[in-house]
């Protein structure tokens, strides 16, 4: 059955998953790439620069796990572009002209607009929606593969509280950024409605599972 699920997403030890003060230069704030350096370093990441070598281990394995299985994304306005993308006409994501989706790609946006087709499968489907809703239109698009909740804090945090993430994987960075979008907020109790698994590497990161206990997998 298909699940929905969110892969490696990045949190501070402090829970935030994005900095503050959000630019199109700099789109995790002053956060920078900090959340994100483990995975620079990995077999996988390198590959995705187009350079060789790379670390294994569990990060390099947590991070093939991202296309397979997927057959849709929901991601909020604000992973899709820096603050006012919406008044650009020509703003078509951060990820150039070939995103790494290769899917529909559902965006939640006040501001909707046209699908845009990309290149390598990817196009984007702007959505004023509920979660539930949005989960059922990108259902019907994934053809029975999984529904990957891409981010950003606030967009895994409402499909979180409503009930409808049935895997979600987060990735503890050993960094504090006191400032930002916290994930966590509003999530108490969290843990009783999941089975949690940790596995932390000498990268530094802790990767924890949350797998829902009542999810037909």
């Amino acid at each position: 059955m298909s699940v929905t699920r969110v892969q490696h997403f990045a949190v501070s030890l402090d829970g935030f998953a994005t900095g503050e003060g959000q630019t199109r230069e700099a789109p995790f704030g002053h956060a920078g790439e900090r959340l994100h350096e483990w995975m620079f370093t990995t077999r996988w990441g390198r590959t995705a620069q187009g350079l060789p070598g790379g670390t294994g281990g569990a990060d390099d394995a947590f991070l093939r796990l991202f296309t397979p299985g997927v057959g849709a994304e929901i991601m909020g306005a604000g992973k899709f572009g820096h603050p006012g993308w919406q008044d650009d006409p020509e703003w078509r994501g951060p990820w150039g002209p070939n995103p790494p989706f290769h899917t529909p790609v559902f965006v939640l946006t006040h501001h909707t607009r046209p699908p845009l087709a990309m290149e390598g499968g990817t196009t984007y489907h702007f959505l004023d929606a509920t979660p539930a809703e949005a989960l059922a239109t990108a259902r019907g698009a994934a053809g029975g593969l999984d529904v990957r909740i891409g981010g950003g804090p606030t967009v895994v945090r409402d499909f979180v509280r409503a009930g409808l993430v049935d895997h979600l994987h987060v990735v503890v960075v050993p960094i504090v950024l006191g400032r930002g979008v916290r994930l966590w907020d509003g999530l108490e109790g969290l843990e009783h409605d999941y089975d949690v698994e940790s596995v932390a590497t000498p990268s530094g990161v802790t990767h924890v599972t949350f797998a829902r206990r009542d999810a037909e997998v």
